[in-house]
């Protein structure tokens, strides 16, 4: 290092910054992004993407540079080009509309938010009214609520609304859960549930994903100690969004939610010491970084690691992008 790039290290305020362990893509996420990107491969551009293929504008950009064209709706796509559902599903009629117009069509559909359709079905089979913890208007709860025939699921958002739920004339009820919601905000609406309906029973595997639970649970462990959590991730990824509000629950004395080092606020560093940096299961690592280079050109930052289990689930791709 020569005299003046140390001088100007000297002159720099140290920064310590936690990274979380796990964060970033899932493999959910990993495997609707492959779909999206071999499809483009065999079948050439344009592709197009019903709905955005996972919340993130820099993904979603990224693919439109490829090829990929991004619709609201099926009636937007020309008949002889592939088309993708996206990570979060769709309603039956999706796919329904597709063969009847004899679409190529892939589904990217996360095999966990599939998961929590198969039950549904089984439940709503076995004639119990499903109770659905979940965002209105999420694109995953409208998936969920279109595998089923209408007022045969119940969308519960807060506790206020399992508190003045009423069961449908006397038929048994489940319930099943959006895979992106607070674990602890998800479990204080199951309670209250559970004391209204005590023989609600539970799910045979937890709805909320692998993936959602390890980030929380990684941010739970970077909010303590931290003065200011960074949550990299987009405004309209439920997920990102839970990882803001569960770093503060658990004590972070800030937690901020940015697409990229461009919406870093310097403001928030006042009077900061450490920083807690973690990313939504949408966000891509390249971001993370930028996030640490942005910091590095304003203090003298030491990276360091939180201990965690690194993520090994992996998902099979359709054999209509695998096979030869």
């Amino acid at each position: 290092m020569d005299v003046q790039a140390a001088s100007s290290a000297l002159s720099l305020r140290p920064l310590t910054v936690r990274m979380a362990t796990p964060r970033g893509f899932c493999a959910g996420v990993d495997r609707a992004i492959q779909i999206v990107e071999r499809a483009i491969e065999k079948f050439g551009a344009p592709v197009y993407v019903r709905h955005e293929i996972v919340h993130n504008r820099h993904v979603v950009d990224r693919l439109k540079g490829l090829g990929a064209v991004f619709v609201k709706e099926l009636d937007e796509c020309p008949d002889d080009r592939p088309v993708v559902f996206s990570a979060h599903g769709v309603p039956k009629s999706v796919p329904a509309t597709a063969r009847a117009r004899e679409l190529l069509f892939l589904d990217a559909t996360c095999p966990l938010v599939s998961k929590v359709h198969v039950e549904a079905e089984r439940h709503h089979a076995n004639g119990r009214h499903i109770i659905l913890i979940g965002h209105a208007g999420h694109p995953e709860v409208v998936g969920t609520l279109g595998q089923l025939p209408e007022g045969a699921i119940s969308l519960v958002e807060t506790v206020e609304d399992a508190e003045a739920f009423e069961r449908p004339g006397n038929q048994p009820l489940a319930y099943a859960t959006q895979t992106t919601l607070s674990l602890d905000d998800t479990a204080e609406i199951v309670a209250a549930l559970k004391r209204r309906f005590p023989e609600l029973p539970d799910p045979h595997k937890e709805d909320i994903c692998y993936a959602t639970t390890n980030r929380q649970e990684a941010v739970k462990q970077l909010a303590d100690g931290s003065d200011l959590v960074l949550v990299v991730g987009s405004k309209n990824s439920s997920n990102s969004v839970r990882l803001v509000e569960v770093a503060l629950r658990a004590g972070a004395k800030d937690a901020q939610l940015i697409d990229d080092s461009s919406h870093l606020d310097w403001s928030w560093f006042d009077g900061v010491s450490t920083v807690g940096v973690t990313a939504g299961a949408s966000a891509p690592e390249p971001l993370v970084q930028g996030v640490i280079e942005a910091l590095r050109t304003r203090f003298d930052v030491t990276v360091a690691d939180d201990p965690g289990e690194p993520e090994t689930v992996t998902f099979k791709l359709p054999r209509a992008l695998t096979a030869s």
